[in-house]
């Protein structure tokens, strides 16, 4: 199945709705909305909900620093019950600029965090009472809504401890500029956390972005603001996951190129584009996605690139369109 999803960085409200209907009209399977430090993906949601009929919708995905367990599952069974049962929750522990620069909350055990708030959640969904964190003398409460137990929650995560969490308690796992190469090595951690629990594994959404343009020179400079942009200006997280895959000295030519000239990948590096990033013109980038599928991706999420002419964003939506059903 493929899907569309916008990154935090859209933040124009009417351009999304646009973008979801019009996945749906073309038959993409799911809409994914990020939550950053812009616009409300609850409410953005809702609106969507309201608007389509057919295509699932999806948080891809929330951090788990800016709202508490309680009220991520009051989300979750809200934007279920608005869109018929079509909801995805999708959780992330975030950064440490996003918790601490936004949220004003310690970037503390990211991964604990994440797995503490979806064990949390997934209680007050299943229609549970919650399990107090500490000794505060409340007495535990349950959602006074009607148990939605079924509501599928995705993690979305690169680090080792991440990976296996997402197998140990989610029902899919989302990650985000994952390099294609590495997927193997990537379902055996979610194999590993998922034998923990005695569980099958988790469904593998891959959320890859994309730069689809009339020309190969179009598509490379939009691919190559991609790289850029999350390697020198999102944070450690994605330079690290790309140096523990052996990519260090792209990275770091990257980097430097970043300071010099603004954002752009080297031919040097150009394998991070291949390993990162669905790009090409329409018949190119398509056919990458074959490489995607075969590594072992189950669903994608094709995440489009922020701030677009509306235009363009249409034109990759028609050029990667799924292909009807036999």
């Amino acid at each position: 199945m493929t899907g569309i999803a916008v990154t935090p960085l859209e933040t124009r409200r009417d351009v999304v709705v646009h973008v979801a209907r019009r996945a749906e009209e073309l038959g993409y399977a799911s809409m994914h909305v990020a939550e950053g430090w812009g616009l409300d993906a609850g409410a953005l949601l809702a609106e969507i909900a309201v608007r389509t009929e057919r295509i699932r919708l999806a948080t891809g995905v929330l951090n788990v620093w800016g709202r508490s367990p309680a009220t991520v599952a009051m989300l979750a069974t809200t934007l279920d019950d608005i869109s018929g049962g079509r909801f995805t929750l999708g959780l992330g522990s975030g950064s440490p600029q996003l918790a601490e620069g936004l949220h004003d909350t310690p970037f503390d055990a990211p991964v604990r965090r994440l797995e503490h708030t979806t064990r949390q959640v997934r209680r007050l969904l299943a229609g549970e009472r919650l399990v107090p964190a500490g000794e505060h003398g409340g007495r535990p409460l349950r959602l006074a809504t009607d148990p939605r137990p079924d509501v599928p929650i995705h993690l979305a995560g690169l680090g080792p401890a991440a990976v296996e969490l997402a197998g140990e308690v989610a029902d899919g796992w989302c990650p985000f500029l994952l390099p294609v190469s590495g997927l193997p090595e990537y379902s055996r951690r979610l194999e590993k956390g998922a034998a923990r629990a005695g569980r099958p594994r988790p469904d593998v959404v891959l959320c890859p972005p994309v730069a689809v343009a009339p020309t190969r020179d179009q598509a490379r400079e939009l691919a190559s603001w991609w790289v850029s942009f999350y390697l020198t200006r999102m944070g450690p997280l994605y330079r690290r996951t790309l140096e523990r895959a052996g990519y260090a000295d792209a990275v770091a030519e990257v980097v430097n190129a970043a300071a010099e000239h603004g954002p752009t990948v080297p031919a040097s590096a150009e394998v991070l584009l291949d390993e990162l990033v669905v790009w090409g013109e329409p018949d190119a980038a398509r056919a990458r996605l074959d490489r995607w599928r075969a590594a072992g991706a189950e669903q994608l999420a094709l995440v489009l690139p922020p701030q677009r002419p509306v235009e363009e964003l249409d034109a990759m939506l028609e050029a990667m369109r799924p292909e009807p059903a036999a």
